[in-house]
């Protein structure tokens, strides 16, 4: 794309840079013209678009690599190598590269693969794993007698008596020679002077929470739409549950995550059927994203009857195409997007009136000359990629590529980050006694929980709620489902705000304003941006000379930011005074009292004084004996990492943690961190009380800064209470009962499924308790 770039005249950019969005179709329609004379441009669409039988296909199916990744994967399973094989098989893309009516030695490719993946599996001990591929196996290929017999075996060990037996007969009968008949004979009489009827139940699956809340849609002077609520709203309430209009896959999950729901991949993984692009975690999955799977009747088994409940979002992509695997998530999102209006509107020819549709706000004119630039590129290059992929009656043209412009910027300031809980720990736990033999493995995992991204959506009604740096609902999901839950107590008539990604007590106020700005084009005018909170003054803050006072002291970033509060536009507040955001449990007179005057009409800030008593800070020293703190710190976050021994960096941090309490704040976040990181340390080499020591050091501080009951206090609980078990400390129950309701009030009865560790404390706590 940068070559593109490079050959627009100066004449287009500049009017590319000062153009809004009623010079669109006009301008689309010159660097169109400008594209179709270059050959550059002709072999970019040539290579992102062509038939797979034209080119090598980056996302093509290939027989032959299949076959040599076949042939490597059994040699793997026949030496014990079987996580070796299963790469073969799964993650090397034997699977994925492996046309559907592809044969080999008689029998069918992807089948045959199948097979083989099944006996591996059971091998491996995973007879569920193993059963769903003898069951995909038998729907492409129903009269083949080795996969029946395989499933009657893995049906055996699963305790499924009269499956097992019906397999086995099946099998038997199928089988050609007369050594193998008896073979399976033999297998059946053992089968029934040893079988357990057991019955197997069936794995429940919670279902979404309907909710009943009425909502509404306003639209204040200052924020244009918003949702409110009509009436009062309790704690903890379920308000919104929305599927997403459009959704992609962020490009570094392809490999671990399902390309439909974004769960993580089991290792019984299906590739899709056309194409060597996408994976998935069930056959549902595959067929939802896809379509109908079109295999030849004499394959399809008789219990193979896939059901489509929505417009298949890949079958678009799903040609071996290369662009789908190489254009930005935000582009392929776009496709996405187009192509679902297009199939609902039931015409082809021209790109529908996206803004119409979708509803969305657009942010092109406050975007950089660059960007616009990009989008128009891109817009032009997702065309002609439609044209080739999807439908070729689509018209190439200015309109049509001025619209996709538009839901490029919509996409940018509406689409929502799809994000799954990520942690050391998982939920494969013994359920029959796991801490029996707690160790501190466990307790170290739980202090590795991170929100990660795994995908891009588009939601409708959820682009509705605006943003606040102190949200009174939270935002999670059960697979692709948007769920809206409240935090706090909402009075009828008050805004429902969500967060678009920092709060108050994670960022200071102006990497907050910084962040919102260059991602979403406004300026927050929140209560925690445009109200002085004792959290934006410590988060960062340094502490004051004089060691008997509380007072904080800023630097000139911080201190020019804190000034601007105070002054709202008025269409913003008519407030004629100061407003002093009571936001936790610090007193901000204990660390701003002098800088508030008498009747709060203005707030003095002097960086490198102190807000309480004006004593003088020489900052610049103070930052860097910070700065050399935090090299120690560093080193010993990378033994951390490295699974190198930390007992040879441990006395050195210790050392700088002292220095840093000496100079920073009380409440400084950074302080927070450095406590983590030794707990996490002494959690590493199995010292776990110094380890709970400084897991409670950290959450002190960060209770100050996001308040007792904030979901980030509650991950941080998890983590001392994991301490405190390991200990055999009894107060870990006190702090799993705060970790438990801070999850329910944050994820309702999704909790546990959000974050498998906490049934695990749950369960441990009950143990204690009896």
């Amino acid at each position: 794309m940068e070559k593109l770039k490079c050959v627009v005249p100066e004449r287009l950019k500049r009017r590319v840079e000062e153009s809004h969005i009623d010079d669109l179709p006009s301008l689309s329609s010159s660097l169109l013209q400008l594209f179709l004379s270059l050959p550059q441009f002709h072999q970019l669409i040539s290579e992102l678009a062509a038939e797979p039988s034209t080119q090598a296909g980056l996302c093509g199916k290939n027989e032959g690599a299949a076959l040599d990744l076949k042939q490597k994967g059994n040699q793997c399973y026949s030496s014990g190598d079987h996580s070796q094989a299963l790469r073969c098989y799964s993650q090397l893309q034997a699977l994925r590269l492996a046309p559907i009516d592809a044969h080999h030695s008689g029998k069918n490719l992807v089948a045959t693969l199948y097979l083989n993946r099944a006996s591996l599996f059971h091998k491996m001990g995973l007879p569920m794993e193993s059963l769903r591929d003898c069951s995909r196996a038998l729907e492409i290929s129903p009269c083949y007698p080795k996969v029946w017999y395989r499933r009657g075996k893995v049906n055996a060990t699963l305790g499924n008596y009269e499956d097992s037996v019906h397999d086995l007969s099946v099998a038997k009968d199928m089988e050609p020679s007369i050594g193998g008949k008896k073979q399976i004979e033999r297998e059946l009489d053992m089968l029934a002077r040893h079988h357990e009827k057991t019955t197997a139940k069936p794995a429940s699956q919670k279902s979404v929470e309907i909710p009943e809340i009425k909502l509404q849609c306003v639209k204040t002077p200052d924020k244009g739409r918003g949702m409110v609520s009509q009436f009062d709203i309790p704690q903890a309430s379920l308000i919104h549950a929305e599927e997403p209009y459009a959704v992609v896959i962020l490009k570094h999950c392809r490999e671990t995550h399902c390309h439909y729901c974004l769960n993580e991949l089991p290792a019984d993984t299906i590739p899709c059927i056309s194409c060597s692009l996408p994976l998935y975690c069930s056959q549902h999955c595959q067929v939802q994203a896809g379509g109908p799977i079109h295999i030849p009747d004499t394959m399809v088994g008789s219990n193979f009857k896939p059901t489509l409940e929505c417009i298949p979002e890949h079958k678009h992509e799903c040609q071996g195409v290369h662009w789908p695997a190489i254009l930005p998530s935000d582009v392929v999102l776009a496709g996405r997007v187009v192509v679902k209006t297009m199939e609902q509107k039931g015409q082809f020819t021209d790109v529908p009136n996206l803004s119409e549709t979708l509803g969305l706000c657009e942010s092109y004119s406050k975007m950089s000359p660059e960007s616009k630039l990009e989008l128009h590129i891109y817009s032009i290059v997702l065309l002609f990629c439609l044209h080739h992929s999807f439908s070729s009656e689509l018209s190439i043209n200015g309109d049509s590529a001025s619209q996709i412009v538009i839901l490029l910027s919509q996409i940018r300031v509406n689409s929502i980050a799809v994000v799954r809980m990520r942690s050391n720990t998982n939920d494969s736990y013994d359920q029959q006694d796991w801490f029996q033999n707690f160790s501190f493995g466990e307790a170290e995992a739980a202090s590795s929980v991170e929100q990660v991204r795994v995908g891009q959506a588009l939601y409708k009604a959820a682009s509705l709620f605006n943003h606040s740096c102190l949200p009174n609902i939270h935002a999670y999901f059960m697979s692709r489902t948007l769920l809206l839950r409240t935090t706090e107590f909402v009075s009828g008539g008050c805004a429902l705000e969500l967060s678009y990604g920092p709060q108050v007590g994670q960022w200071d106020c102006k990497d907050r304003l910084r962040f919102l700005e260059e991602e979403y084009f406004f300026r927050c005018w929140c209560c925690g941006c445009s109200e002085v909170n004792e959290s934006d003054l410590v988060i960062s803050g340094f502490c004051c000379v004089n060691p008997n006072c509380s007072g904080v002291v800023l630097d000139n970033l911080v201190a020019n930011c804190e000034k601007q509060k105070p002054k709202v536009p008025e269409t913003i507040s008519n407030k004629s005074h100061l407003q002093v955001h009571e936001l936790n449990d610090i007193d901000i007179k204990k660390v701003a009292q002098i800088s508030l005057d008498q009747t709060q009409s203005s707030f003095h800030v002097d960086s490198g004084y102190c807000l309480k008593c004006g004593s003088y800070c020489n900052f610049a020293s103070r930052s860097k004996e910070v700065k050399k703190a935090w090299t120690d710190f560093r080193r010993l976050q990378d033994s951390i990492a490295s699974k190198d021994t930390c007992s040879t960096n441990l006395p050195g941090a210790l050392r700088s943690l002292g220095l840093l309490r000496s100079i920073l704040h009380a409440y400084n976040k950074g302080i927070a961190e450095a406590e983590d990181i030794l707990a996490k340390a002494f959690c590493f080499i199995g010292d776990f009380e110094p380890a709970r020591d400084h897991c409670k050091a950290s959450i002190e501080i960060l209770e100050k800064l996001y308040g007792p009951n904030h979901i980030a206090i509650g991950y941080e609980l998890a983590k001392l209470a994991s301490i405190q078990l390991a200990l055999g400390d009894c107060t870990a129950v006190y702090n799993i009962n705060r970790l438990s309701a801070i999850f329910s009030t944050y994820y309702g009865p999704h909790a546990g499924i959000i974050f498998p560790y906490l049934l695990v404390l749950e369960r441990e706590r009950s143990r204690i308790i009896q």
